[in-house]
């Protein structure tokens, strides 16, 4: 019979605690579902006989919010190119100046040409600027599709009266430019210099659409583009793209990997485990595809509510790990439907981030789904093959250390959550 032995319990509790807090503490924010990709860039990239034509989308402030003078006798800085200043409330506020817009046209176009690199063969293509429309946030035409970016510069650029203020963060920019080469081009790089030093641009959604001759193909990268990215005809590619992001999604998101954690150490033997991970699976993937095309509600309290009920979908995971009686008073096919019940909570949570990045609309887009799902799918799998393989070392060591190690973890996990759900539920009732 094993013998507790507290100098070999008590180091691994702390370790694992300290991990935690490590994890909780400097990972994505809790509610990442709805703040990530709140700034995307798009760009259609057409393919003609001797150049790339690309419409590009992008919010105003990529383009000028590293351009502040210095501060000048007003006390406030000389304003970006295209905006005004001025103080509210103490805090510095920044105006579109479509004064400025209206007399240089194709200035804010230039900016990104500037920014923005595609390279073929090592050779860097010259842009030109053909065109630029600016529009405030919300009265923006529809730019899902390359049709739809034609017809917004088919259309008249409207000026607000009297220059109304608009601030530079409710514009989006749309801007066409060409890049000229001589010869048809079959595979090139984007890159980007834009570094506008604005709150989270490292989640940035650069969203490519590529429309080869009789072939359309969707790319996905994240963050500044600093780092040039391949475009080609090949599909493994353009899906490979979307698979990434979703193994990146379930990894940084805390709260997903604290449900699977929980999950893993929930269950004692891998047949149960097996059972248990694939109702989660299926939950979730009927509501990726449901919650991305809109079959949910749209009410204010709809996000509060499923971050609220992920948050409870934790404690109740981790309950099972800590309170062993759980188990045993509950059949497994009960805890596999609750758990299947909880997947499809979280695949709203998955849903939402991708209808950020796409449009009902957008081409390939089950392609893109499907791609999204399977790296949501392998991300999920990489969190319960490396805990599995951790708790089966706790297990050789001693029986001991693997039960107070799995009431650790699952007492911290209970406690995050409750505090999570605290705050979520304090967000839904603000809605009211």
């Amino acid at each position: 019979m094993s013998v507790f032995n507290s100098r070999l319990f008590f180091p691994a509790a702390f370790t694992l605690v300290t991990l935690f807090v490590f994890l909780i503490c400097f990972s994505c924010t809790v509610s990442a579902h709805f703040l990530l990709n709140l700034n995307v860039r798009i760009l259609h990239v057409e393919h003609m006989h001797d150049s790339l034509r690309v419409y590009l989308r992008l919010p105003m402030p990529y383009l000028v919010a590293d351009k502040l003078g210095p501060v000048t006798s007003d006390s406030l800085p000389k304003p970006a190119p295209f905006t005004t200043n001025q103080m509210e409330e103490n805090t510095l506020v920044h105006y579109v100046d479509f004064d400025q817009v209206h007399s240089q046209p194709l200035g804010l176009g230039e900016f990104a040409a500037k920014g923005f690199t595609f390279e073929v063969k090592g050779e860097v293509l010259d842009p030109i600027v053909e065109d630029v429309r600016i529009h405030q946030v919300g009265t923006q035409p529809d730019f899902a599709t390359l049709e739809e970016a034609k017809i917004v510069f088919i259309q008249e650029q409207i000026f607000p009266e009297n220059n109304d203020a608009v601030y530079v963060g409710d514009a989006v920019v749309d801007i066409v430019l060409r890049y000229q080469h001589g010869a048809p081009i079959y595979t090139y790089q984007v890159s980007s210099s834009l570094d506008p030093g604005l709150p989270e641009q490292e989640i940035t959604a650069n969203l490519i659409l590529d429309y080869s001759p009789g072939n359309v193909q969707v790319f996905r990268e994240r963050g500044l583009l600093t780092k040039p990215i391949s475009i080609s005809r090949s599909a493994i590619s353009a899906f490979g793209t979307f698979v990434k992001e979703g193994i990146r999604h379930i990894l940084e998101g805390l709260d997903h990997v604290l449900f699977v954690v929980c999950l893993v150490l929930g269950a004692t033997q891998l047949r149960s485990l097996f059972w248990r991970v694939t109702g989660f699976t299926i939950g979730h993937s009927i509501t990726l595809s449901a919650g991305f095309f809109g079959f949910v509600p749209t009410g204010g309290w709809f996000v509060p509510t499923v971050e609220a009920g992920i948050a409870i979908s934790i404690i109740y995971a981790a309950l099972i790990v800590v309170i062993p009686r759980l188990q045993i008073n509950n059949h497994e096919k009960n805890i596999v439907a609750v758990t299947s019940v909880i997947g499809l909570l979280h695949g709203l949570g998955f849903s939402f981030v991708l209808h950020n990045i796409l449009q009902i609309t957008s081409p390939n887009i089950w392609q893109s789904l499907l791609a999204f799902n399977v790296g949501v799918e392998i991300g999920q799998i990489l969190i319960v093959v490396i805990v599995w393989l951790l708790l089966l070392m706790l297990r050789s060591l001693n029986h001991f250390i693997w039960q107070g190690s799995r009431w650790v973890v699952g007492s911290v996990c209970i406690l995050v959550a409750g505090v999570w759900t605290f705050e979520r539920v304090a967000i839904l009732i603000g809605t009211f």
